[in-house]
């Protein structure tokens, strides 16, 4: 398969200026000028002739250019109307891109054919939009995405770790979440004012058996208080501490434990513990 040229920041800036084009904060645009960095992200992507690849957030088509070369098809959805230009003259001649206009935090997920996600994710959304496919697009296998440094490590923290919290246990439940680059914020146009990382999410073969909603009730309880002891910090959900104690009992899981201690499966069992007191979570799925 031919690889195109890559698009470097000179050129980037010739083709947004064309098109009368200036990146935004509001949609936390910062486009990958750094040919470098696309390699490494390819590379993390692990790439197949046979593999087609969802892109989120495809901007000016730095990285679109670097998948259209490495997969058979490649579907980039792009929010920005003034980019869908710039997408087309960038892209011109990469006949396996279909670009598609839509906020991909409204679009529908399933129905797309991709088998993995290869984005640089605008900030503002990242973590929501991973959830998102992870829960509506079974498909998706792969996810290899740049995101924030400080949002990439609470993905991929474990238990034990300062930075775990309730956004590692959700992520976590569908997959298996780990930092294999990092990257300067210099590979970026504009400069953001962080640093960012490549993570890559490996779905796995099924989730844990638990009731969703109670899961993430119990772990979104305990990490509003994560100062304090899992019997304090379920209290409120439970409806008393003593529920709280004989929850955490039932569970086989310490009550004098903080939530930054608790792993996903000892979530799991307070979950089902929950479920089997009788206990009504409420709240939708998160």
């Amino acid at each position: 398969m031919t690889q195109p040229q890559l698009l470097g920041a000179r050129r980037l800036r010739e083709v947004l200026a064309r098109h009368g084009v200036r990146p935004t904060k509001k949609l936390g645009q910062n486009f990958v000028v750094d040919p470098n960095t696309i390699r490494k992200v390819l590379a993390a992507a692990d790439l197949h002739p046979e593999d087609s690849v969802l892109e989120v957030g495809a901007g000016a088509g730095s990285l679109t250019l670097g998948l259209a070369g490495r997969a058979r098809k490649v579907v980039a959805v792009e929010c920005d109307p003034r980019l869908v230009g710039v997408l087309s003259e960038v892209l011109e001649g990469a006949g396996n891109v279909e670009v598609v206009e839509a906020d991909a935090l409204r679009l529908d997920l399933g129905p797309v054919d991709a088998g993995k996600l290869v984005a640089n994710l605008p900030y503002n959304i990242a973590t929501p939009l991973v959830l998102r496919a992870l829960e509506q697009a079974p498909g998706i296998s792969h996810l290899t995405v740049m995101v924030q440094k400080e949002v990439g490590q609470r993905w991929a923290a474990g238990p034990g770790s300062k930075v775990y919290g309730r956004v590692s246990v959700m992520v976590a439940y569908w997959a298996e979440a780990g930092v294999v680059g990092e990257v300067s914020r210099r590979a970026f146009w504009p400069v953001p004012s962080v640093d960012s990382v490549i993570v890559r999410l490996v779905r796995r073969p099924a989730p844990p058996e638990v009731d969703r909603r109670a899961l993430f009730a119990v772990v979104k309880s305990a990490f509003s208080q994560r100062r304090k002891s899992l019997r304090a910090a379920l209290a409120p959900l439970a409806g008393s501490p003593g529920l709280a104690e004989d929850l955490c009992g039932d569970a086989g899981v310490a009550s004098t434990a903080r939530a930054e201690d608790t792993t996903l499966e000892e979530f799991v069992s307070l979950a089902s513990s929950l479920v089997a007191a009788g206990v009504e979570p409420g709240g939708p799925v998160a």
